[in-house]
């Protein structure tokens, strides 16, 4: 198994592991499977600027879909800390990159995610390692969304949670409709978030606006 070691410590692996591994058997049986493609497609497997791609392609591959190997609710549960803090929690544009599971053809954006304590927070970072967990899968939007709101909603149990993507996503502008400007949001709510228009409308409010 090679493994590149991105220079974090011990203690910010726990339940997100951010060293890049690579699995020897997959990455042979990948290496061979990329060949076959590109040789499919035509090209010469062999010539100088293809020589290494069906490896470079197999580890990018098990790079790309790293969030198989993380448990997002561990994510949370292992840095939960008591809090008498019971206003909105937001961390929003955290960087967003899947790949659409339709066409593994990438879609990228943007996360914005809130939640209301009810006597624990985590840390911060945890938000975005939860978000990165889910998206570095074969993904759609919207389970995406989904998954980022009922995983805090089930480990710190606050009193609502809150999660926005906006995403363009590469194969409505590379392919099929080819509309280049197009952005998909979408939306999740539980709660305060959901039963509260107020809550939700100052939510919206604030990952809109330029607060630094």
């Amino acid at each position: 198994m090679e493994i590149i070691n991105n220079g974090i410590g011990p203690a910010e692996n726990e339940g997100y592991n951010r060293v890049d591994k690579y699995d020897d058997q997959k990455t042979e049986k990948l290496t061979g499977l990329y060949k076959q493609v590109l040789d499919t497609l035509g090209e010469d497997v062999r010539r100088e600027g293809l020589d290494h791609t069906p490896l470079r392609v197999a580890k990018s591959m098990q790079f790309l879909t790293q969030g198989y190997g993380a448990d997002p609710n561990q994510i949370i549960s292992q840095a939960m800390f008591k809090e008498d803090y019971s206003e909105m929690v937001i961390v929003k544009d955290i960087d967003v990159f899947s790949l659409c599971e339709h066409h593994l053809i990438p879609f990228l954006g943007k996360a914005h995610v809130a939640y209301i304590p009810n006597g624990y927070i985590t840390g911060l970072s945890k938000i975005a390692r939860v978000v990165e967990a889910f998206a570095r899968r074969l993904q759609v939007q919207e389970r995406l969304t989904m998954q980022i709101r009922d995983c805090i909603e089930g480990t710190l149990k606050p009193l609502g949670v809150a999660v926005v993507i906006e995403a363009k996503h590469l194969c409505m502008v590379m392919r099929g409709i080819q509309k280049q400007n197009s952005v998909t949001t979408t939306s999740a709510f539980t709660g305060e978030f959901l039963n509260n228009t107020s809550t939700r409308e100052e939510f919206i409010h604030l990952i809109g606006t330029h607060l630094l």
